[in-house]
């Protein structure tokens, strides 16, 4: 990722912001040979070979993207006080220190994304980039397409209302159905509050997508690493998405552009879809 030339510089340890300012105007850095004297321009510390008076900055830190299938029964922390299993034991063999981007709820289980990098988990978790999260939500009952619409527009839980949500029923069989839901927020516990609401409690829950990234079929308990292909995606999504659109009250009922989409998007269910 591409980032102003006198941030690399200072970030490295070699100089402060404004000292590696005042190396580019004076024509001491080049970037791959070429000399850069104008401030504001950009280069990637993991492609790009930076040089101040041509000593070359060490290459970054060894950037790890993982995608973790967690299982149900672990929690999503590195210490739990009750003696708990943690996701950070599914990754034990690798030595650098990972940390989960975002929260999955005890027993809720699916696509959890792991790295060590700060930026990359900022693009995954902050609201301004408008990345979706899809679930399957298996629940009790066959819930009526009312309530499925109330939760298209929007529930109040613990005194805030939700935004839109993408809703659908995918499968149902006599005392139970699967839900697909697409949000773009985090509220704590929200997928089992919603269904709560409209009288049909979550006995399941999988996450199978954050943005591009898929869950698939991953067997449960196993991690596996980020394609460049699927990294250079969440930057794309991230650069493209509509800032999320908060719904502070009920009103109009318009579908978003996003709600259409969700109806219309498949997903790639995991094997135990049961």
């Amino acid at each position: 990722m591409k980032e102003r030339l006198q941030k690399i510089i200072a970030r490295s340890g070699m100089c402060s912001r404004r000292t590696a300012e005042e190396y580019i105007r004076r024509g001491r850095v080049t970037v791959n040979g070429a000399v850069v004297t104008r401030l504001g321009s950009l280069a990637d510390p993991s492609r790009d070979a930076i040089s101040v008076d041509d000593v070359e900055l060490a290459p970054p830190e060894n950037k790890i993207y993982l995608i973790l299938h967690k299982p149900p029964g672990c929690v999503t922390s590195k210490h739990d006080p009750e003696g708990r299993m943690t996701v950070d034991r599914l990754y034990a063999d690798i030595a650098e220190r990972l940390f989960p981007v975002g929260r999955l709820d005890f027993d809720t289980e699916g696509l959890l994304v792991i790295t060590n990098d700060g930026a990359f988990s900022q693009l995954l978790q902050h609201p301004r980039h408008g990345i979706e999260k899809k679930y399957l939500v298996k629940v009790k009952g066959i819930p009526r397409e009312a309530a499925l619409k109330r939760l298209r527009d929007g529930v109040m839980i613990d005194g805030r209302m939700t935004s839109r949500a993408g809703v659908r029923l995918v499968k149902k069989s006599v005392k139970s159905s699967w839900c697909e839901v697409v949000l773009h927020e985090g509220l704590n516990r929200q997928l089992k509050k919603m269904f709560e609401l409209i009288g049909h409690p979550s006995v399941r829950i999988i996450r199978t997508a954050i943005g591009p990234l898929q869950l698939g079929r991953q067997p449960s308990a196993t991690y596996r690493f980020l394609t460049r292909a699927e990294i250079n995606a969440v930057h794309q999504c991230a650069a493209h998405a509509a800032p999320r659109q908060h719904s502070g009250k009920q009103g109009s009922g318009r579908k978003t552009p996003s709600h259409r989409q969700s109806k219309k998007t498949s997903i790639r269910r995991p094997r135990s879809f049961s």
